[in-house]
């Protein structure tokens, strides 16, 4: 997680958090409420922000992440809503030696997260470490990137993000790598000037294995997940391997 680590300084910088937010809340909160969920696990939580607005539509929530950096962020992002959300620095396969198992309604596992693990023994790990922090009957939501699109068309380059604060600007470029070994290397170059001066650039990646749909049903099946949906994106729109812009997952722990 060394790339994170680095990165967790601009990672809000990087997203448009009111954006982002606005377009995926409705549906997260809905799922979660139709799974009657109030105690929620976010993994791979980030900065914390999904937390922290779920905590404020009075869910109780705990945040996870390998990345010491970005779970620092987290605890800065939590004091300064001023909200008592508890963030831990644990990752895929520990995470039900962190908490008590079955002790959540529902885990979260958003932002392309899943596809870090870069070999098929390591997803079927983290998602039965997944299923031993659920309660049964509990709500799993995973948020991909639709690769079944982006192998098929060999998609290189996302669009790019800009922030400005003041005097500072910074321009985030991402591009993948396609690698001969089936995985894939994700880019992530840091443009910044301050008072319109020079330009300073930062690189970073790390590998990412690219899900398809039907491998990541067969895991959530094999893990014990029932009651599988997939859709486009963070909506009711049913998931279109041609053309939708992610694969979000959604099932129960049935075992």
């Amino acid at each position: 997680m060394m790339m994170y680590d680095a990165f967790s300084s601009d990672y809000d910088r990087f997203v448009n958090w009111p954006g982002r937010l606005s377009a995926e809340l409705p549906f997260l909160t809905q799922q979660l409420q139709a799974a009657g969920a109030q105690r929620v696990l976010d993994a791979a939580c980030g900065t914390g922000m999904h937390a922290i607005a779920l905590a404020q539509r009075g869910f109780s929530v705990v945040g996870a992440d390998l990345s010491s950096g970005m779970i620092d962020r987290a605890r800065l992002n939590a004091t300064s809503s001023g909200l008592p959300v508890q963030f831990v620095a644990a990752g895929f396969g520990e995470l039900a030696q962190s908490f008590s198992p079955g002790s959540f309604d529902a885990l979260l596992c958003l932002g392309n997260s899943l596809p870090h693990v870069l070999t098929s023994a390591g997803v079927a790990a983290a998602l039965a470490d997944f299923a031993a922090c659920l309660r049964p009957g509990g709500l799993l939501l995973v948020q991909n990137r639709n690769f079944d699109a982006v192998t098929a068309r060999q998609e290189r380059w996302m669009e790019p993000q800009s922030h400005r604060e003041g005097g500072d600007e910074w321009v985030f470029l991402r591009f993948y790598d396609f690698d001969s070994d089936n995985l894939i290397t994700f880019n992530v170059i840091t443009l910044r000037r301050s008072e319109g001066g020079s330009w300073s650039q930062q690189v970073a990646a790390t590998r990412l294995r690219p899900l398809l749909q039907g491998e990541t049903f067969e895991a959530l099946a094999a893990a014990g997940f029932g009651k599988l949906a997939a859709y486009g994106g963070m909506g009711e729109a049913p998931f279109d391997p041609a053309s939708s812009g992610n694969l979000v997952m959604v099932g129960r722990r049935t075992t």
